[in-house]
């Protein structure tokens, strides 16, 4: 069994959960909802290890926030 982290994120526009696992080239997939999503991203990452052991590009670090003052809003300390 292996552990793989997948970015998610929410598609404005049609409201699908859409996924992807960092350095890992060809594995994005969507979903309805997290379960779907989760389900989908699975069968691709099952499907691509069928070919062997992957070689990732890069490896997922983790989120940060950056902080930035736009430019038309006055910044007050």
């Amino acid at each position: 069994m292996r552990t793989f982290t997948a970015v998610v994120e929410r598609c404005p526009g049609t409201h699908l959960h859409v996924g992807y696992v960092p350095g890992f080239p060809g594995v994005h997939s969507q979903g309805e909802t997290m379960e779907e999503l989760a389900s989908n991203l699975r069968e691709v990452i099952q499907m691509l290890l069928e070919d062997g052991e992957p070689r990732l590009e890069a490896e997922f670090v983790g989120a940060h926030n950056v902080v930035v003052v736009q430019p038309w809003v006055p910044f007050r300390s």
